[in-house]
């Protein structure tokens, strides 16, 4: 390309009174576009139109394309703005994976991506109620709406970051299949519902299997792919419509083609530039987010010298690779970038000064834990991918490989993070992620920093409370969640003093102190008197402390009430099923069919079995006592299928091991039972 050697304008001189805010930032930097971004998304209008069109007419619309090319922006700030609010119903864009400070611990038994799907498209609703919830009956219980002619409209359901389904967390998988055949479930039920599933490219293979079940033949896809100079030229310019600054002829393209040319190498002695073509949206908004912020005051009219000192693209993206390896670093290596630094630059950077392809291992890649390849990837410095099966990472662009061979005596920011509400979020991704550890560490960051914002600590508190919970921390649980109940007390917040208390309560009851569960639960109810879902709650303590009669008639209270809750339909038909009640019990168990969880199925098999119809029986709970081996509840009523089938050696022997049971224990009146059916060898 020909330089050009015009000498620029001189900048005008702003008057103090019509300078722009410098503070008031056109580009949104790191973090997606939102909806009310709207006027400031630039570039993507083919595509917006494209994905807009392809969502309203079929079941399901797959869109694609690499992590940092836009796809949460592309349907936040130009999808949705595009949907007649007349004719469509349009859910918030849902996610299914959820870090809250919402104790969940006071959550009933759930599937956990469904209850992030729901809490993504109600996120006014009580948790408690959405954990009790499938997919088919949220939508089903949202008031129809209806066009100006009287005629149903489409509802349109997004999913981002799709990816978080497929991953390969431990914690994760037992869901997955639960939660897409809850969305055939859906789709099945609504004519009119329409998916968009947005996910990223290298787990495009992960979700084609899927497809077929999802929507048949009525499904699309599209490729989200990055900017071209045309469209990265107008993503330059057009967010400072409005702004009182503008770019000066030739600017915006000199700063969007420096963007393109990449040094790549050396070859006898001269650097190697090489054209990619093409912009990467998260370097351009680096890029623009620098600029904007080192532009004097009294710029008005953004020249090419300004761009040339100021939206340098080689010192704008070591800047931002330096801060995200510092973050890095700061998580995970107590602060030592320069080790961090080393091992990317001996795994990722090839001898010639290119980029480096690393295989992927189940837990580890080249020596180093897949949390760091992971924290990593989501900070846009290494990029994932799967070829012939087997995952793969690099370096997620060329340009970063400069950066990372400089010398390590770079001044890194101390502070990367500037608000406890930063170190919050990125608890919770770590939580996401199951690294309970660097969650915890995060958390305790973020609450050494809130000061004296009694919420904020109080939400840092119970997500503390959560971290706990996860890890088997019972006892520190509880004092978090004492703690952040304490504290909303103090702010008058009833309802979440209700929700922690009953976090405390079912956690006594994995303690195996019901009688203590009971008094918490009693103390929740008192402050939040119609959350049905504690009540049932209650009836689970009640069960667990012997009093299976008590339960049952709370439940009877509450289905009285709510007829259709789904966790109560169960815990009634399981107690009702170990009192004998063998019809009632499977009226409600097959109205929350399908049957999920061990103790509903092997409760299910107990009635079938009571009724005389041991062929079924015995196939369930063949099937749920293997993967059920150490629940008392569930072995004791195999046993009791085996005595009433006759079979008295086999019925004691799984007594024996229901009385040694812990995940969970049997209650004190079944631990009788157990003794009373062992004896019968």
């Amino acid at each position: 390309m020909t330089p050009d050697l015009t000498p620029d304008p001189p900048p005008e001189v702003t008057p103090d009174h019509d300078r722009p805010d410098a503070a008031d930032q056109p580009y949104v930097g790191l973090r997606a576009f939102r909806r009310e971004d709207g006027s400031r998304f630039f570039g993507r209008d083919r595509e917006a139109c494209e994905v807009s069109d392809l969502w309203q007419a079929g079941r399901l619309t797959v869109l694609y394309g690499p992590s940092g090319v836009g796809k949460t922006s592309l349907i936040q700030a130009g999808v949705l703005p595009l949907l007649d609010t007349g004719r469509t119903d349009v859910l918030p864009i849902g996610r299914v994976s959820h870090g809250s400070p919402f104790p969940s611990a006071a959550l009933s038994r759930h599937n956990p991506h469904v209850f992030a799907l729901l809490s993504s498209w109600a996120p006014l609703e009580t948790p408690t109620r959405l954990a009790g919830l499938t997919i088919r009956e949220f939508l089903s219980r949202r008031p129809p709406r209806q066009d100006p002619y009287g005629d149903p409209v489409l509802t349109l359901a997004a999913i981002d970051q799709a990816e978080e389904l497929f991953g390969d967390f431990a914690h994760r998988q037992p869901y997955r299949e639960w939660f897409i055949g809850q969305l055939v479930e859906a789709l099945d039920e609504d004519p009119n519902l329409r998916l968009l599933v947005s996910i990223r490219e290298d787990y495009l293979a992960a979700i084609l299997p899927h497809e077929p079940k999802l929507a048949g033949m009525a499904r699309s896809r599209f490729s989200l792919t990055a900017l071209d100079t045309a469209a990265a030229v107008r993503a330059t310019e057009g967010p400072l419509e409005g702004t009182g600054r503008s770019f000066a002829p030739g600017a915006a393209r000199g700063l969007v083609d420096d963007l393109r040319m990449i040094r790549v190498g050396r070859a006898l002695g001269e650097e190697v530039v090489a054209d990619a073509k093409v912009v990467e949206p998260v370097q351009l908004q680096v890029v623009c987010s620098t600029m904007w912020r080192s532009l004097p005051e009294d710029v008005r009219v953004i020249s090419s010298d300004h761009v040339r000192r100021f939206a340098n693209a080689d010192r704008s993206l070591t800047t931002f690779s330096e801060r995200m390896i510092a973050e890095v670093a700061r998580d995970h290596f107590g602060e030592d970038v320069a080790e961090l630094r080393s091992w990317l630059r001996r795994c990722f950077i090839t001898e010639l000064g290119t980029r480096e392809v690393v295989y992927q291992g189940e837990t580890v890649t080249a020596g180093m834990p897949n949390a760091v390849v992971r924290a990593l990837v989501d900070r846009h410095i290494l990029r994932e991918d799967i070829k012939a099966g087997t995952r793969w990472c690099e370096l997620s662009h060329e340009r970063l490989i400069q950066p990372i061979l400089q010398n390590d005596h770079l001044v890194v920011p101390a502070e990367t993070r500037s608000f406890p509400d930063d170190y919050l979020r990125a608890a919770e991704l770590s939580f996401r992620d199951g690294e309970f550890a660097l969650a915890a560490k995060q958390a305790e960051e973020a609450l050494e920093r809130c000061g004296d914002n009694t919420r904020m600590r109080a939400e840092i508190e119970s997500f503390l409370g959560n971290v706990a919970h996860r890890r088997e921390d019972f006892e520190k649980a509880v004092s978090h969640y004492r703690t952040a109940a304490v504290l909303f007390e103090t702010l008058g917040a009833t309802s979440a003093v209700g929700g922690l208390l009953a976090g405390i309560g079912r956690l006594r009851l994995a303690q195996a102190r019901p009688s203590v569960a009971v008094r918490e639960l009693y103390s929740a109810i008192r402050r939040v008197p119609n959350d049905m879902h504690i009540q049932t709650e209650l009836a689970w303590a009640l069960w667990y402390d012997g009093h299976p009669d008590a339960a049952r008639d709370v439940l009877n209270d509450v289905l009285g009430r709510e007829g259709n809750l789904t966790e109560a339909l169960r815990a009634r038909g399981e107690i009702l099923a170990g009192l004998g009640r063998a019809e009632a019990a499977l009226r409600d168990l097959d109205r929350v069919r399908p049957l999920q969880w061990p103790s509903t199925r092997a409760a299910h098999a107990l009635a079938l079995a009571t009724l005389g119809r041991f062929p079924e029986a015995e196939r369930e709970i063949g099937a749920v006592s293997a993967e059920a081996a150490d629940h008392g509840p569930v072995l004791l009523y195999a046993a009791r299928i085996e005595e009433l089938a006759g079979d008295a050696a086999a019925a004691a022997a799984l007594a024996g091991r229901a009385a040694a049971a812990r995940t969970p224990a049997l209650p004190a009146h079944l631990a009788a039972e157990a003794e009373r059916i062992a004896r019968l060898a």
